[in-house]
C-alpha cells in the first residue's frame, strides 16, 4: 500500500508541474550548481517580488511533466541541477531577473525556456530579457499613439497664436 500511495504522490506532483507548464506565459530553465545559500536566497526573494514561482524539480520528474504538456524540446536542457521559474503574468521579467542574476553570478546558467507554448534556447532566453518590460513597451506604445495629437495641438495653437498677433 505505501508504494502505491508514493506512486499517487509522484504522479500528483507530476499533474502540477504539467498545469504549470501549460498555464505559465513563461517558463525558464536554469542550473543553479554552485549558488550558496545567500545567492539562492536574494534570486527567490527577486522572483518572488516579481510574482514568479522558483522551484528545484528532478529531470525525471519535469521529463514526465514536458511529455504531458507536449513540450518533449525541453528534454534536452533537463540534464544536470535544475530549477525552474514559472510566469503566470509577464512574459519577459523571468528571463529578465534570472538573466541579471546570471550576469552577477556566474553559477547560475540559463538553459532554455518555454514562452507562450513555444521552447526557445539559451541565446533566444538571453534576447527576450534584454526586451523592455510590459510597462515600458505600453509607455512606448503609448508615446507613439499620443505624437500624432500632440502635434496637431501645436499645430492649432501656432494658428491660433499667429491670428491673434496679426488682429
Amino acid at each position: 500500500m505505501a508504494n502505491a500511495k508514493v506512486i499517487q504522490a509522484k504522479q500528483e506532483s507530476v499533474d502540477v508541474v504539467t498545469a504549470k507548464l501549460r498555464e505559465s506565459v513563461t517558463t525558464v530553465v536554469v542550473d543553479y550548481r554552485g549558488l550558496n545559500v545567500a545567492q539562492a536566497t536574494e534570486l527567490r526573494k527577486q522572483l518572488r517580488e516579481a510574482g514568479i514561482e522558483f522551484q528545484v524539480l528532478k529531470n525525471t520528474l519535469l521529463r514526465r511533466a514536458t511529455a504531458a504538456a507536449e513540450l518533449t524540446e525541453l528534454d534536452s536542457v533537463l540534464t544536470g541541477p535544475t530549477a525552474i521559474a514559472f510566469s503566470g503574468e509577464d512574459a519577459v521579467a523571468p528571463a529578465k531577473i534570472l538573466n541579471d542574476f546570471a550576469k552577477k553570478n556566474d553559477a547560475l546558467k540559463l538553459k532554455g525556456a518555454v514562452v507562450e507554448g513555444r521552447v526557445i534556447g539559451e541565446a533566444e532566453v538571453k534576447a527576450l530579457a534584454e526586451l523592455p518590460s510590459r510597462e515600458g513597451l505600453l509607455s512606448m506604445l503609448l508615446s507613439v499613439l499620443q505624437a500624432p495629437v500632440r502635434n496637431f495641438a501645436l499645430a492649432v495653437k501656432a494658428v491660433a497664436d499667429k491670428e491673434e498677433q496679426g488682429a
